[in-house]
C-alpha cells in the first residue's frame, strides 16, 4: 500500500465517482462536497474548480469559508478517500471541524491509508509554518481517534455538538514542533 495525495482532477472522475458512491450519500469528511452531492461529472467539475479557488491564497472566498487544500487520497492510483487541510479556523471550524478533515471509503479502510494521508498533510502544515493543528472526530469513531492519537494528537475535550450534527465530538490538537 502506497498512499499518495492528488489535487482534485477530472482525470480521476470515474474513480472519484465510485468513491463518492461508496459512501452512500450524506456527509463525507474532507471531500468538499455538500451532503446530498451527486457523483456526476458536473459535481466533480465544480469541485475541481472550487478546490483550485480555495487553494489560491490570493482568492476572495465567501465570508463563511477559509482557504483550504483539498486532496484525494490515492491507493494504487484509485481514489480511496479524501482529506482537506484548512489553513484557518473560523468559529465553526474552531468548534467542530478543525484544520484537517478526512474520510476513507469502506472498502479501503484498515490499511493505514488515513494515517499515511494524515502524515503527508501534517508535513504540509509544518512546511506552512503551523505549530499545531486541530482535528475532530465523533466520540464513537474509534478508528479515527486512534489515527489522530497515532499522529500525536492530544485530546483537548469531548463536547456535545448535536446542533452541528454530532452527538459527542472529540477535539484534538497535534503539536508539530
Amino acid at each position: 500500500m502506497t498512499a499518495t495525495l492528488a489535487r482534485p482532477t477530472m482525470d480521476l472522475f470515474d474513480s472519484w465517482a465510485a468513491a463518492v458512491a461508496e459512501f452512500g450519500g450524506g456527509h463525507i469528511d474532507g471531500a468538499g462536497l455538500n451532503d446530498d452531492a451527486a457523483a456526476d461529472r458536473a459535481t466533480c467539475a465544480d469541485l475541481v474548480a472550487r478546490a483550485a479557488l480555495y487553494a489560491d491564497r490570493a482568492a476572495t472566498l465567501p465570508d463563511d469559508r477559509v482557504p483550504c487544500d483539498f486532496f484525494w487520497i490515492l491507493d494504487d492510483g484509485e481514489v480511496a478517500g479524501f482529506i482537506a487541510f484548512r489553513l484557518e479556523l473560523n468559529d465553526f471550524l474552531r468548534r467542530v471541524g478543525g484544520h484537517i478533515g478526512y474520510s476513507v471509503r469502506a472498502s479501503r479502510r484498515r490499511r493505514g491509508l488515513a494515517s499515511t494521508a494524515l502524515g503527508l498533510v501534517l508535513d504540509r502544515a509544518r512546511a506552512e509554518g503551523f505549530e499545531r493543528v486541530m482535528l475532530t472526530c465523533d466520540d464513537d469513531n474509534i478508528g479515527s481517534a486512534r489515527t489522530i492519537e497515532g499522529a500525536g494528537g492530544v485530546l483537548q475535550d469531548v463536547i456535545d455538538a448535536k446542533d452541528a450534527g454530532h452527538p459527542r465530538l472529540r477535539r484534538y490538537w497535534i503539536p508539530l514542533g
